[in-house]
Order: structure tokens, then sequence, then C-alpha cells
């Protein structure tokens, strides 16, 4: 049996729907399905995706029976249209247009009023009785034809436009005659045979297939291959095309042209939204040419528009449009964006789909549509995409606000924010000391950068990707980051950065995206984040949905409280190492490490005790009720002390001690490979008195707080960097003898856990014997992507890029988990653990706690929590209850 590889609509019939949009695109689906119940739609034909698959696997050529189909099916759009394609008496003009299966707006090509030559134009001259537009639309023809298929520039044609409006003493395409419009056809064509060295085609049928190559083609042109990246579709998926007989806005007064929404797509709110122009082609309403006018009386009003409404001019059509769009939206059960075409006072629908809206829009509409009776609970869940709920937690940047753009890196963290350029984290603080806001600009940060990234309102660095340190802290922390923007090169000694001849100097007022990856110059206006009633209704229902528990990652109490007004149920990963770097305690923090034996450490870690204690009491308080998962200190002790020489010099000055000393502990904490080197469990065993007053602050504080407040309280205590059972059985000890001393001192009893991080692939393989003395898993999956596939994040970015280019892999194995290998160590440590101990909690606190697809993954490992960033909670909370829902 022979494939079928083309699809008819119209007349009321059709040979595809709505579900068949992987074989016949977005469009041609729509547009089979609006045949199927009644839509007045002009007849057509979609040609299958599949064709572009084969188009590209046989070196840009087409399978032999498709030539036969298109015959056929060009036949029954003639028969429903009553024109015949190449006739000269009635010709059929036909429209050529891409269709992927989700929207790509205008990154395709598309021609227009493909069949006409010199003797067709004859016929639609006798059929419409206006030479002006019958020439009007053949030198558009021909334009887009040269252009898109043929490839002669635009602005030839525009020359030729330009230079015969300056002779004539005309400025408007409308005052040109169709004598003009004749003679400016030949000097077109004239001109496509120079550049080409070939006569333009006037055989409709070498014109239909040369638009059908041209839309094949464009599937793979820079503009579409770069937006198929930034939306993540893939390129197997390929391009459907769309042959439709054309309808005409332009031929009169009784003619127009317009695009609408059912509801509003930037709030949401349920009106009929639109524009629309009379006497016009479809292009003109969106290119800007004219102004366009508004579709209801109540628009018209909004926008204080002297134009007159389709409402009021043609009111018998407006009412014919309102009744297809309470129609379609009804069909399709969710708001629509229509394309319509008014041919001498008949409504022809060209295109409908499921409008694109803001994230404030499509909650609004979800819950709206829920209450009405349209949709059910889980359909608005699945709905919103997650991470668009980015735009709904932080300020955003005043979208009609001019921008001096100098350079796009990586969207690390979202938000927009506008501050003075500074270069060190201590500048940073200083200024924000005297109350200046301050963007941090920086090669790459590191911990000992976090009091200037908590002092600034945004972090640039040159260098590092979307899971690099400054890209993982400022999600943290709510901050607007740009990151790996190698455009920028900072000179740090000169307090400035340039790209390219433009240099900013510290001072100098920058502003930037996070949501877009763009750094600008000057001050750009934010608009502040505010979270509307139905978000709060929509998270319930998600809520109700999902069976993964969503904590956060927080190192303080504010970022506890933020979690929590998101809607955290714990926190999965509070890293203490922060709290070191606080300008309190580093100085005593620096004086343990450089203390000569273990009496001089401990006598330094008693200074510190009481501030962790401090800062554990205002975590557990802000989590009353929940649970919190503290890990030991993990870092390399290298990172508290300063590696350039007058920082050494600070450090000496600041303890009395010779900068000699500090010289020389430098050099020996100095690791070739610190990722893989002491750190971890591995300085918990070397030095066991850092683990112990880091466990005896945590107990204190849970004790006081049971004691003091009533509180309800179980710690969770988590050792990391495990690989062998024997590590955890050796501080597990040590950490149950601090908790058993703490309680009795305290008289208190609690109830505690103690668990380990699986990090390290040997911690998978081996979860069986580690859940022997482990009570909880948490996976850090940022360091098991490390160590399993042997790449450090901190200088992936300089490589990845080029995986992605050549299709080595298909997504930042830190931004989404590796499911073929990351994810199968993952599985292994679930299955063993568990056969061990049944009852294990498990949960996963690297950034992948935050990413959707990773979430997926994690619901059908079946574990029992995610964590993440506080920002990142309510996309987390989503991205569970759509993952519960797919099963």
């Amino acid at each position: 049996m022979e494939q079928k590889l083309v699809y008819f609509f119209g007349g009321g019939n059709a040979d595809g729907g709505a579900g068949m949009k992987p074989l016949l695109g977005g469009k041609g689906a729509n547009l089979a399905e609006m045949s199927r119940i009644g839509i007045p739609v002009p007849a057509g034909f979609s040609i299958s995706t599949e064709v572009c698959t084969y188009f590209y696997s046989h070196s840009r050529s087409y399978p032999d029976q498709l030539h036969e189909q298109v015959i056929a099916a060009l036949g029954r759009v003639e028969e429903v249209m009553g024109a015949h394609f190449g006739n000269p008496q009635n010709p059929l003009l036909l429209s050529v247009r891409s269709g992927a299966r989700v929207s790509m707006p205008g990154m395709m090509d598309t021609v227009l009023n493909l069949g006409l030559n010199d003797a067709t134009v004859q016929g639609l001259i006798q059929r419409t009785g206006d030479a002006r537009f019958a020439y009007d639309s053949y030198r558009r023809f021909v334009q887009m034809f040269g252009d898109v298929v043929l490839g002669v520039e635009h602005k030839n044609f525009e020359s030729i436009l330009h230079a015969h409006k300056a002779k004539s003493g005309k400025k408007l395409d409308t005052e040109i005659t169709a004598d003009e419009w004749r003679e400016l056809v030949s000097l077109y064509k004239a001109m496509v045979q120079k550049e080409t060295g070939q006569p333009f085609p006037d055989d409709p049928m070498e014109q239909l297939w040369a638009g059908i190559g041209a839309v094949f083609k464009s599937w793979m042109i820079p503009r579409a291959v770069t937006y198929r990246k930034l939306n993540n579709i893939p390129e197997e998926w390929g391009t459907a095309v769309n042959v439709q007989a054309m309808v005409f806005g332009n031929m009169g007064d009784d003619c127009a042209t317009g695009v609408c929404f059912t509801r509003d797509p930037a709030t949401g709110d349920n009106r009929f939204y639109g524009e629309y122009l009379i006497n016009a082609q479809g292009e003109d309403v969106v290119a800007g040419i004219r102004t366009p006018q508004q579709i209801t009386l109540e628009g018209k009003r909004r926008e204080n528009s002297t134009l007159p409404a389709m409402e009021e001019v043609m009111p018998q059509l407006f009412g014919e449009l309102v009744e297809l769009y309470h129609r379609l939206e009804q069909h399709y059960r969710d708001m629509q964006d229509i394309e319509f075409t008014i041919q001498q006072n008949k409504m022809w629908i060209l295109q409908t789909r499921n409008g694109k809206r803001t994230t404030k829009a499509a909650i609004k509409i979800a819950v709206d549509m829920v209450n009405e009776g349209l949709i059910s609970k889980k359909d608005a869940i699945s709905r919103v995409d997650p991470p668009s709920l980015d735009q709904l937690l932080h300020p955003t940047l005043d979208p009609k606000a001019p921008k001096d753009v100098l350079a796009v890196g990586l969207a690390a963290s979202p938000g927009g924010a506008s501050g003075h350029a500074v270069f060190t984290a201590d500048e940073a603080e200083h200024w924000a000391r005297d109350g200046k806001q301050v963007i941090l600009v920086r090669e790459e940060t590191s911990p000992e950068d976090i009091h200037g990234m908590a002092a600034a309102v945004g972090i640039v660095t040159a260098r590092g990707g979307a899971t690099s340190h400054a890209a993982v802290v400022a999600r943290g922390m709510g901050r607007p980051c740009v990151a790996g923007c190698g455009a920028i090169h900072i000179e740090l000694a000169e307090k400035l950065f340039h790209v390219g001849d433009r240099v900013v100097r510290e001072g100098d007022l920058i502003t930037i995206d996070g949501s877009t990856g763009q750094v600008m110059f000057g001050k750009v206006p934010t608009q502040e984040a505010t979270l509307s009633g139905e978000f709060a209704t929509f998270m319930e229902w998600a809520d109700e949905i999902r069976t993964l528990k969503v904590r956060t990652n927080a190192d303080t109490p504010h970022d506890s409280k933020i979690a929590r007004q998101f809607g955290a149920e714990g926190i999965g990963l509070c890293r203490t190492e922060h709290m070191f770097f606080e300008t309190d305690r580093i100085i005593a923090v620096r004086e343990m490490i450089l203390a000569k034996d273990e009496s001089g450490r401990r006598k330094a870690l008693e200074k510190i005790l009481p501030m962790q204690r401090g800062d554990f009491e205002g975590i557990f308080r802000e989590m009353k009720g929940f649970p919190v998962t503290i890990r030991l200190l993990d870092p390399p002790l290298h990172e508290f002390i300063p590696h350039d020489e007058k920082g050494q010099e600070q450090v000496a000055q600041s303890l009395g001690v010779p900068v000699e000393i500090v010289r020389r502990r430098v050099a020996e904490l100095h690791e070739f490979n610190p990722m893989l080197g002491h750190r971890g469990c591995r300085l918990g065993i070397s030095f066991p008195e850092i683990y112990e007053m880091q466990v005896r602050a945590i107990m204190e504080a849970a004790c006081n707080l049971v004691k003091a407040e009533g509180f309800s309280i179980i710690p969770e205590i988590m050792i990391p960097l495990v690989g062998l059972v024997e590590e955890l059985r050796f501080l597990k000890e040590r950490c149950i003898k601090v908790c058993r001393t703490v309680m009795a001192e305290k008289g208190v009893a609690l109830e505690f856990l103690l668990g380990t991080m699986i990090e390290l692939p040997r911690a998978a393989l081996t979860a069986d014997l580690i859940a022997q003395e482990a009570e909880f898993f948490s996976f850090g999956t940022n360091d098991l992507t490390q160590t399993c596939m042997g790449i450090s994040r901190d200088d992936a970015g300089s490589f990845l890029s080029y995986y992605k280019e050549h299709k080595i892999i298909t997504t930042d194995p830190f931004v989404s988990i590796d499911q073929q290998g990351v994810g199968q160590l993952v599985h292994i440590a679930v299955t063993k653990g568990r056969s061990t101990r049944p009852d294990i909690k498990l949960g996963i606190c690297g950034e992948h706690g935050g990413d959707p697809a990773s979430i997926a993954f994690f619901q059908k490992a079946g574990l029992n929590y995610v964590s993440c960033s506080p920002f990142r909670v309510p996309i987390a909370r989503l991205a569970a209850a759509q993952a519960a829902l797919a099963g």
C-alpha cells in the first residue's frame, strides 16, 4: 500500500485532524480539524513531516509518490474553490507555508500569491475587476518568491520601488497606480534575471515545487536552527508544508484581514482581543506599515483609538467572528490565536492555534477555565510550563524600555537588576554598605565571594556555566545572574571591563537580565513581581496532585523564610560552609586552620560554636514542623584562606602571626585536584573536632527550641562525600556520641537522623552496605555527575556547546540529569538502599532538583523528595505534579 504523504482539507472535509500534529504540524492539523467541524477554511493540503525527513536524508529529493499525490490534492482544492491553478481565465492562487508540530512564529519561509504570471494576472483582473489589486499582488509575489526561493536580496526590490517613488513624487504604496505596478513587475523580473542569470519562472507548477522546496529548506536556515535550540525543539521533528488557496483582504473596502485572541494574552482576562485592517493583506497587520484598528469597541476605548472598530463598521461580520471564536475556544478548550481574512464580505479563518501568553495570563486562563467547567484541574496543571513561573517570582525589566545591549551570556538566574559595576566581593559589600546597588562582575566566583554576592543585586561572570558557583548561589539567593559572558574582558587592576570598543568602569551603571542573558549599559526600569490569587489557587491544585515532596536548599533564616513562602516542605540541603564566610567568623575559621595542633583547633572552634548554633536556631525556627537536612563541612580548607599575597598579609595581620606561617599553610593545603581531594568526610576523619563542633551546634539549637519554644524537630545530619561504609561508620559513632551528650546536658530527648550524600559512583554501587549505617540518602547530583562522567562542571562550558552542536549530547548534563548514565547510578542506589533498609528516606539536593525533566525522572525512580533553591520551589512543585500526572 502506497504511503500517504499528502493530506487534503477544505469544504467541510479533511484527511487529517487535531491529533496528527507530529505528522501534519500544528498548522496543518488545526486547518484539517477546523474544516471537519465546519469552520470556513480556504481549501488546501498538507505535505507531511515525513517528507521533510526524507528530503534531508536523500540529498534534498522527494519520495517518488509525492508528485502524484500533490497533483491529486490540488485537483480537490480546485474543485472546492471553483478555480484552477494556472488557468488564465479563472486562476487559483496559492500560499505555501511551513508548519512544525510546535509554533515557530516567523522562523521559516512563506510564499504568497503563488501561480501568478503575465497570463493569469489578466484572469485575476477579469475576476475581480481591479487591475491595481491584481498587479499589486503580482509584484508582491515576484518580490517574495525572488527573495525566499531565488535568494535575491530584499533590498534590491526595495531600491527599485524607492527609485520609482522618488521619480514619480509619490510616498505611499497606496498612491501607485495599476500601470505603475505593472511596470514595476517588469523591472523586478529584469533585476531577478540579472542577479540569478535565469528568467523569473512563469510556469505555475514550477513555481509551486520551488515554493515547496524553499519551505522544506527553511527548516535548516540559521534563525530556525537558533529558535529550535532556544526552545528545545528536536531537529528530527521536521516541518510540514501547507499549500492553501489564497483569499484576499485587499480587494476593496468590503475586505479586511486581522489577528485576534479569544482572551487577553497579557493578562488572561476573558475578553475578546485583536486588531484588523480594511483592504489589507495579513502581513500589513503585523508589519506595522499601517496603524491597525481594534476589533472591539471595548478595545478601541482601552487604546484611546480614534480609528473605527470592526464591531462598528462591519457589525455582521464581527458577529460571525465572535461566534467562530466561541466555537473554536470551546472546541480546543484553550485560548486561541486566530488569523482571519474577509474577502468581499465572506469570512475565512486562515489559522488557529493555542495562543502564546505570559505566565500570569496562562495561570489566570487555566484557573478561569476550570471554574467555567471547560477543563479539569489536571488539564490546568498540564497547561503551564514550570520554568515559566520564574516570570512571576523575580522583578523583570520593563519590556517597553530602550536597551543598550553590551553582551549576551548564559541566562543563569532569572530576573532583572540595575546597579553600579564593581569587580571584587569586598567592593560590592563596601558600596552596598553605603546604600548603593551594585552588580558584581567577576571572571568567575568562588565561595569566598559569598559576601559580595549577597551584597550585590545581580552577578555577571565571564566564565562558568549554568551550574557554576555563581549560577547556583545566585539562584539560591534569588539574584539575577548572567554567567559565561565570554564577550566581556575584565581588567581587574584597572577596575574595568570592555566589550569590543566599549569600556565599562567601576561605578558605571549597568543592567542585567538573568532571563535572557543580556548585559546592558545604563539603567533599565524594572517591574516588581506580584503574585495573584489565581497563582495560590493554581499551586494548591498542583500540591493536591503531586506525590514528591519539595524541599529547599537554604543556608540562612532569610532564605528559609522565602522558601517557606514559596511552599517548601523543609530543607533538603543546608550548606554549613557558607556560614563560615561571614565576616564575624571567618577570622576564627582561619585561626582554626592555622592552629598547630588539635588543642588550638578546638579553641578556635569554640568561638564558632555559638555562631553556628545561632544559625541553626534561626533556620529551625523558620522551618518549624518541617525536616531540616544539614550537611557537615564539605569544601577543602584551602578555600577559606586567600591565595593572593595581599589577602594573606591581611590574614596574618588579623591573627597576629607572621605572614610566612600563612604562606606555609597555604602551600601545605595545596591540592592538584581539590574536587577529589581532602574534603567532605575525609576532613571529618582527619579533623573530627570540626564535625563534633557542628553536630553539637545542631543539637544544642534543636534542644534549645524544643525546651524553650515547644518545637517538634527532627534534625537530619548529613555526612558528605562518603564512598566507603567504613567512613560513615567511623563518623556516625562520633556524631551519635555528641548527640547523646548534648541531649543529656540539656535534659531533652529528641529524634535525629544520620545519613549521607550519594555523590560518588562507589557510594551508589555499594548503597546496600552504606544503608546499614545511613538512615537517609540525599543524591548530590552535581558531584555525582562530575564523578560519573569525569567532567568538571566549572570547565565544561568550554566544550559542551560543541557537543550539543555536533549532537554528541542533547542537553547539558549539569542542567538536566543524564538519565542513561548518572540516572542508572541513582536507580542502583535506590534499589540497593531499600533492599537493606526498606524505609530509608531518599531525596536529591543537586541543582537537578529544580529541573522539570529531572524531576520527572526522580518521580519514576521512586524518590521521596526533591530539593532546590528557594526561587525554584514553585517550579519544582508544578513539575512534580506534572510528573505525577505522567505516571
